[in-house]
């Protein structure tokens, strides 16, 4: 399992989560070993992401730089944008530890489409007038959701790569997450999460995390793990709309990114499904067993600080050695044919 943050003062992290044995004794801690770390775009990092061997990130200079995390090396960059890249996804089938997809959105509005194999552009198409907050696709990878300063919620199809449905909401969202099941999906507004319906949008009920909400992730069991500008962890249980239980305390500063180690992250499949890692704008990373809640305040699993501003974070498995390429010879008019 590894951990990717991206960071203010541009430079990239990567992280390998690994089991620390103690000679002397049964108990088994964890630690976080470092993969890689240079200033990988022009400036700050605004998104991340992760999936198997591939991660990306964007910044404020419109570009998406691409890694492979097995051999620890940069491919390349993907320059399609003309504006910062806001949001990053990638889709991996159910029974691949490779992803097939990587979606990215900017500040302009506009959406980018790209296989994975090799990394080529498919569609561009731009779902808003103003600028992307957030994307998330839908486990099927059929179709994601968006929203946007223009206080507007879109829809994606995927497969056809077009918008296919668009409403205005009256107040502007800054997250969108589907569950990891895709039955529902969560928006945050300022302090507030609304969970709604997959199918019809409908919403279920409505979070108050009394603090303005940076990041969020979906768990298993209809939890929703969320931080912010409370410097704490929230497990919420949307079945109930109550919380489940909390970090109190969980960094010094606001929390900005928020991954759940389990399946649904992309672990292999005796992986531990309780942990949780955070990470916060004081350059601190910390992974969490979510189970010593129940009991007593919890201590970090493990722990790294990497002495920087960190914007953004992502959690993948490394299970793949398949090499990564980013496609040289393939025109737009084709790669649009194979979409």
């Amino acid at each position: 399992m590894s951990l990717i943050a991206g960071s203010y003062e541009r430079f990239i992290w990567g992280f390998k989560l690994k089991p620390l044995n103690h000679s002397n004794s049964d108990h088994q801690t964890l630690t976080l070993t470092p993969l890689f770390s240079y200033p990988s775009h022009l400036s700050s990092i605004t998104t991340v992401a992760a999936a198997g061997p591939a991660a990306a990130s964007g910044g404020y200079d419109d570009t998406i730089q691409l890694y492979d995390l097995y051999t620890s090396s940069s491919l390349g960059s993907l320059h399609d944008h003309s504006a910062s890249i806001t949001s990053l996804s990638f889709f991996s089938p159910p029974h691949l530890s490779f992803p097939r997809n990587l979606i990215s959105a900017a500040g302009d509005g506009s959406v980018c489409i790209y296989d994975a194999d090799p990394f080529v552009l498919l569609k561009t198409l731009r779902p808003h007038k103003k600028a992307i907050n957030d994307l998330s696709v839908h486990p099927s990878g059929k179709l994601a959701l968006t929203v946007g300063h223009d206080e507007c919620l879109a829809m994606i199809n995927l497969v056809r790569g077009r918008r296919s449905f668009f409403c205005k909401m009256g107040r502007e969202a800054s997250l969108v997450k589907f569950d990891s099941g895709g039955d529902k999906f969560y928006m945050a507004m300022e302090e507030k999460i609304s969970v709604h319906e997959a199918e019809d949008a409908k919403i279920v009920c409505e979070l108050d995390n009394q603090k303005r909400v940076l990041c969020a992730a979906s768990g298993e069991s209809g939890l929703l793990f969320a931080g912010g500008e409370d410097r704490k962890i929230t497990a919420w249980d949307t079945n109930s709309g109550k919380v489940a239980y909390c970090i109190e305390d969980a960094h010094s500063a606001r929390v900005k990114g928020i991954v759940v180690l389990t399946r649904n992250a992309g672990a292999v499949a005796d992986d531990d499904p309780y942990l949780v890692a955070s990470a916060s704008s004081d350059g601190v990373i910390r992974v969490w067993d979510v189970r010593m809640t129940i009991k007593e305040k919890p201590n970090p699993l493990a722990e790294v600080n990497t002495k920087s501003r960190i914007t953004s974070l992502a959690g993948s498995s490394l299970k793949s050695s398949r090499q990564l390429r980013i496609g040289q010879d393939v025109s737009k008019d084709a790669a649009t044919e194979k979409s």
